[in-house]
């Protein structure tokens, strides 16, 4: 049998059920096919956390976490206070193993409200998790929702995604009614085995 090439099955994903079952079979070799494939975004996206807030005491939530490489960018960063949530088991089972998150837990931000109070954090990281059959631009209201005022949202994303144009008009529209503001985007590397480039978007909730 063939090897699964999942980074062309990840861009094909039409339905949360599929992104379970995708994520929960990548799980297995995720760490290793990102590392070979020099993975960059959970490296840019946790410096343009830095840029904006470099308390290392800040709590954050790495949305979309995967088996911890988000995580483990940002404990690298310096930062203490990190919890996790994804859609897939699989991913939670070997994020757990790295003993970066303070909490880990399920979810599934295209059904909200998901298991988290308002106004909770001080940071969100979205690393990679904006994409075709997985979160969609709406979810930005349920992560706007449990973040703090004046708090940091960084988003991750490939440019397939960013120029298709649903998640930047649904940041224009909250920029417009004053829910957020974009701080930053920088274009950069996002999977340079794959030559593919990538977004690194800063937002502040307002």
């Amino acid at each position: 049998m063939a090897k699964e090439n999942f980074f062309e099955s990840a861009y094909s994903l039409k339905s949360t059920q599929e992104t379970i079952e995708m994520y929960d079979r990548w799980s297995k070799v995720y760490d290793q096919d990102l590392v070979d494939s020099e993975y960059q975004q959970p490296t840019r996206c946790a410096k343009a956390l830095s840029i904006q807030d470099s308390n290392p005491d800040i709590k954050i939530l790495d949305v979309g976490c995967g088996t911890g490489l988000s995580g483990l960018a940002l404990k690298q960063a310096g930062y203490k206070n990190i919890d996790g949530c994804d859609l897939s088991t699989g991913m939670l089972d070997k994020a757990k193993n790295l003993a970066i998150y303070s909490r880990l837990f399920s979810c599934n931000l295209n059904e909200p409200p998901i298991d988290a109070s308002a106004d909770n954090y001080d940071a969100i990281t979205a690393v990679g998790v904006f994409s075709f059959g997985h979160i969609m631009p709406e979810a930005i209201d349920e992560l706007i929702r449990i973040l703090k005022k004046n708090g940091t949202l960084i988003i991750g994303l490939n440019d397939h995604y960013y120029n298709e144009g649903s998640l930047t008009n649904k940041l224009k529209i909250l920029e417009a009614t004053n829910a957020i503001k974009i701080l930053n985007q920088e274009h950069g590397d996002h999977i340079p085995a794959n030559d593919l480039k990538g977004w690194v978007i800063s937002i502040r909730k307002l």
